[in-house]
């Protein structure tokens, strides 16, 4: 279990981390260390790094400099060099605004508090995806033998925010894939983990713009199974071969059963749909800019 002082720093966040609501302890103090001694954490959460946040941060430094010091302890392997706790985008950014030196402050860390700090950094800042902040929590469970409740202590979360952000490790690598894209948000993941096929329901969703509540209605049901396309039943109504091509074009788009009757002047379009779902994908479909002209 996590002690209760070091519990309250985490939970007061990185300005108690970094010794700035007390007086500063000798090991607190403020250096400034070349950038090439700087090393990023091993338990750094994130796994990428937004090129035009790091660029805007950038162009901060070159006008203002490092104005928060990053939080470092002593590489465990390289003698005189050191590893970033937490502060590695203001690292990277002064690397591009071309600063030799940044301002440090150096504490003796142990493994588990380093990934304690660095993930609350992270999650402070929103700066981790959902997958991210699920791995992290892993981490801290199985490599550091916490419990969910003492790693929701450790963060500032709630218990059920933490199962709920781990049970998305549980989920297809195909889901997972969009999430971590962003094509689908927590909300929408949280919500596939109750579908029998999580894989195809993801696909349905991204495919007709579901939001969180719909995607929770389609997974008590179960994915939409594809309807045959029928095509309009040959009769003796007098269409031409053109508007029959025509209207099997427009049913095989759209998975539905397509009329045209021309008429003297103009027509109509008639889609037959059998549920508001359908209709739906249909008024998505419409609703799409259309493509570039080349």
């Amino acid at each position: 279990m996590i002690d209760e002082a070091r519990r309250r720093n985490l939970g007061r966040g990185l300005s108690a981390l970094l010794g700035e609501e007390e007086a500063p302890q000798p090991e607190a103090a403020t250096h400034r260390l070349r950038v090439d001694l700087l090393h990023p954490g091993r338990y750094q959460p994130r796994h990428k790094f937004d090129p035009a946040a790091i660029e805007a941060l950038s162009q901060s430094i070159r006008e203002k400099g490092v104005l928060q010091p990053l939080l470092v302890r002593k590489h465990p392997s390289l003698a005189g060099e050191y590893e970033i706790i937490a502060g590695e985008r203001r690292w990277r950014a002064a690397q591009l605004a071309q600063l030799h030196e940044v301002p440090v402050v150096l504490r003796a860390i142990d493994d588990r508090e380093a990934l304690e700090i660095a993930l609350v950094e992270n999650l402070q800042r929103q700066d981790l995806s959902p997958l991210e902040e699920a791995e992290a929590y892993r981490r801290l469970l199985d490599e550091f033998s916490h419990t969910q409740e003492a790693v929701a202590h450790a963060v500032g979360k709630s218990r059920s925010h933490v199962a709920n952000t781990l049970r998305l490790l549980d989920l297809p690598l195909p889901v997972k894939r969009h999430l971590d894209e962003g094509m689908l948000t927590a909300g929408h993941a949280r919500a596939l983990l109750t579908a029998s096929d999580p894989t195809a329901l993801a696909e349905e969703v991204l495919r007709r713009g579901l939001n969180v509540r719909q995607t929770e209605r389609l997974a008590k049901r179960g994915p939409s199974k594809p309807r045959p396309r029928r095509l309009p039943a040959e009769s003796g109504d007098g269409k031409d071969a053109d508007t029959r091509a025509l209207e099997r074009d427009l049913s095989a788009v759209l998975g539905l059963v397509v009329s045209v009757d021309p008429a003297s002047s103009g027509g109509t379009i008639t889609i037959r749909y059998q549920s508001l779902d359908q209709l739906d994908d249909v008024l998505r479909r419409l609703s799409q800019p259309p493509p570039p002209r080349r």
